[in-house]
């Protein structure tokens, strides 16, 4: 993409309103003349490392950049795709097998977590309420747990930080007992998912991820067998931000977007190991230059 002449990359904090139009970099594409034809908002602090450093930037992002990236589309009648979160159905519910859109959740307003899990619902409100006052093409994807290349090795995120252990021969720490279990969507699957959810008719809300429930424990060792490495694998105390979740029933993504993930655990394991591997080694030689 960054080969691509076309591709420009802006850095702004989208919690203040941009001017497109007047921006330099993008005088090429006549923006005041052609418009925005489609916007995807991912907009939202997601470590669960530096949750609490973000607590504040993670309301406004559910909030407040939300609003600015609803006013563009009103603006430039444009599509507008919003990334919500299993997060919106609250706690994992083992009474429940797979967990449909019509489900309604249940979210503590007031909990450590609050400015995520309340916010991805109230951010789903703003997009509802603006589609139907303003009648603009807006449409929301709930992503499940997602991962892939070119995550964050020290973001407190699991399979990065499985895979950097491993690598290091130290012991693989899972947030809490024997008894967690989630699912997990190789990132390529999610943008293909993203691409036809923008093309459809569908608005959503239409849950994306992996429907194939795994203990986490087990994706931990087959970490440790592709690696190659000497680490075990134990329990860690809990962690508020990594908790199991809910398992989506992706029915609707299948009859209204002829989408299902294709990609195996064990390969989207593969090639997350190979390109994290590669990372860690760019940066323990950037850390010893640096010191």
């Amino acid at each position: 993409m960054l080969a691509n002449p076309n591709f420009e990359f802006v850095r702004h904090d989208i919690n203040e309103p941009i001017d497109l139009e007047n921006l330099p970099e993008l005088q090429k594409f006549k923006i005041q003349f052609q418009g925005i034809q489609e916007i995807y908002n991912l907009a939202c602090p997601n470590s669960p490392i530096r949750f609490e450093d973000n607590v504040i930037n993670t309301l406004l992002a559910n909030s407040q950049a939300v609003k600015n990236l609803l006013e563009m589309a009103k603006k430039f009648e444009s599509k507008i795709l919003h990334f919500s979160s299993s997060v919106v159905y609250g706690p994992r519910n083992e009474d429940i097998r797979r967990i449909e859109e019509s489900n309604p959740g249940i979210v503590d307003p007031l909990s450590k977590r609050s400015s995520y899990d309340e916010g991805k619902r109230f951010a789903e409100t703003m997009v509802v309420n603006y589609r139907d006052f303003y009648n603009i093409d807006a449409k929301i994807i709930r992503l499940f747990r997602t991962y892939g290349p070119r995550m964050k090795l020290d973001d407190g995120n699991m399979i990065p930080d499985f895979i950097r252990d491993a690598l290091d021969n130290k012991d693989l720490e899972v947030p809490g007992d024997e008894n967690f279990f989630s699912s997990f969507c190789y990132v390529t699957d999610v943008v293909d998912a993203a691409v036809k959810m923008m093309d459809s008719n569908s608005k959503g809300p239409i849950n994306i991820g992996s429907d194939v429930d795994i203990n986490v424990f087990t994706v931990a060792k087959k970490i440790v067998q592709a690696i190659g490495s000497e680490s075990k694998v134990k329990e860690a105390d809990k962690h508020y931000f990594i908790t199991p979740q809910a398992i989506p029933d992706i029915t609707k993504s299948r009859t209204e977007l002829g989408w299902l993930p294709i990609q195996t655990l064990d390969k989207g394991l593969e090639l997350t190991i190979q390109d994290l591997r590669a990372n860690k080694g760019i940066k323990s030689v950037k850390d010893t230059l640096d010191n």
